[in-house]
């Protein structure tokens, strides 16, 4: 279960641009105070000082949310304007789910300052599971429109939870949670190695891991650890863009920027329906179902701290209304992504941290980062040139990112009692992920479906600890069991 010290540890991590987990219960009313608020949940800012709160938040999603699209996309070989697009439709449809979730609509959004993004936690199953349909043959295109439908698919999942949230927390527990996101934080790691050492285009040319890539990636990830320990918050708070920038003129000067997904594209352009189509893969899906629920769940815990900071209610038939409709708004954002050709969305638990920063709390703030998204996300321009970062740069920051990823998964699991029985089933679960993610041929004589499915680590990390939890019997107070 959850507690106030892994609230405060959810608050600090979001201090910086990382993709922070959370706990899944509120923190109880004993947690450490919360700043006073100069602007309040329901306070309509003036409109200057409603952007300039706008653009801080901003600093630190912007990276978070195109930097899932740009991976996939890369693994999977997508060409340059059809990766443009993807980045595009990240922008928008990310700025959708932000008016929804601040704005409410009936059932729909939790009615907070939240902001939602791509989620990194889709990340490795997608790549993992698209990579195997290319060499069993299966075209590019084709591959994309299978995740799509998969990504529609799965929405249903998540929405459906919103309305089984009691039911739903007692099969996937933190400590399930927690084994689920340290495997997906563990097994990004090799995406992220892969990226700063060039890709797959440098393996394939030989340029892999040189000193111009190890060079670029290391002043990036050296300049994110720095300005994490400086005490200007601000710049904390920027660390990743600011990295990147400098990675970006660095790279520049090599004449490293590639600017192919510029070539020929619109300076404006309205948001495409099913430009790939939709296609399906239960290879792909059944991964994505444990995922789509711990998703959900994460959900619970972004919505409770946004709850704490905006000096809201944390119990109650208000928190209840909140974290239902900030869950369906998960989900129904996932089924737009899938639907406009991007990769699932999840709430950002960062942009607690700006709150705490600036102090202002009002939701009228997330309609200006709505608004701001959009616009960034209509004009291909904008992403050309993000996509137009190497790859080592953007691995330099995908390594701290996905490295805080496996981080918060070890902060869920701090805050479970670590009895013999939740040691047991954390042994068992990552003995058993991580070996078939790094030996798949242990599968080999398996039927070809279950091999699809249990070849990635996620999958079967996150099966084996949801059935080794529902199985096992816990122990009672005089430590036997029950």
């Amino acid at each position: 279960m959850g507690n106030g010290a892994s609230y405060m540890a959810h608050v600090k991590s979001a201090l910086c641009p990382l993709p922070a987990m959370t706990t899944l219960v509120p923190p109880p009313a004993t947690a450490s105070p919360v700043p006073e608020l100069v602007l309040g949940l329901e306070d309509r800012p003036p409109a200057l000082v409603g952007m300039l709160a706008a653009l801080q938040h901003l600093l630190a999603i912007i990276v978070p949310i195109v930097t899932p699209g740009l991976l996939i996309c890369q693994a999977l070989g997508v060409p340059a304007r059809d990766t443009n697009l993807v980045v595009s439709m990240s922008l928008v449809i990310s700025g959708i789910a932000t008016f929804v979730q601040c704005r409410r609509f009936g059932p729909f959004g939790a009615g907070l300052l939240i902001v939602q993004g791509t989620s990194f936690n889709f990340v490795g199953p997608l790549i993992a599971g698209g990579t195997l349909m290319i060499k069993e043959g299966t075209p590019v295109a084709g591959v994309m429109a299978a995740i799509f439908g998969v990504v529609v698919a799965g929405s249903f999942i998540e929405m459906g939870v919103s309305r089984i949230l009691p039911f739903v927390k007692r099969m996937i527990t933190p400590l399930v949670t927690g084994i689920v996101v340290l495997m997906i934080g563990l097994t990004l790691i090799k995406v992220g190695l892969i990226s700063m050492g060039g890709g797959y285009a440098a393996m394939a040319n030989g340029s892999f891991a040189n000193g111009q890539n190890l060079m670029l990636s290391g002043v990036v990830l050296a300049i994110i650890v720095v300005l994490n320990r400086v005490r200007v918050v601000w710049l904390r708070s920027a660390a990743i863009v600011i990295a990147l920038a400098v990675g970006y003129a660095l790279a520049g000067s090599m004449g490293r920027l590639d600017f192919t997904g510029m070539h020929g594209a619109a300076w404006f352009q309205m948001p495409v329906p099913l430009h790939f189509g939709l296609g399906f893969s239960w290879s792909l899906f059944i991964p994505m179902i444990v995922i789509y629920l711990v998703t959900s769940l994460e959900a619970i815990g972004d919505v409770t701290a946004t709850s704490k900071v905006s000096r809201e209610p944390v119990e109650g038939p208000v928190w209840m209304r909140r974290i239902k409709g900030g869950v369906l708004v998960n989900g129904a954002n996932s089924l737009l992504a899938g639907l406009f050709n991007t990769f699932p969305s999840s709430i950002f638990a960062q942009n607690n941290g700006v709150i705490q920063l600036t102090g202002i709390a009002s939701r009228h703030v997330g309609m200006w980062i709505a608004l701001f998204l959009v616009l960034l996300g209509l004009f291909p321009a904008v992403a050309g040139a993000i996509q137009a970062v190497p790859e080592p740069v953007l691995g330099g920051a995908a390594m701290v990112m996905f490295g805080a990823v496996a981080a918060a998964g070890i902060n869920i699991l701090a805050s479970v009692t670590l009895d013999r029985r939740a040691l047991l089933i954390i042994a068992v679960s990552l003995a058993l992920g991580l070996g078939i993610s790094q030996v798949p041929e242990f599968l080999a004589h398996l039927p070809q479906a279950l091999r699809h499915v249990l070849e990635s680590g996620v999958a079967t990390g996150g099966i084996c600890a949801v059935l080794l939890n529902w199985f096992l019997p816990a122990a009672t107070e005089d430590g036997a069991q029950a």
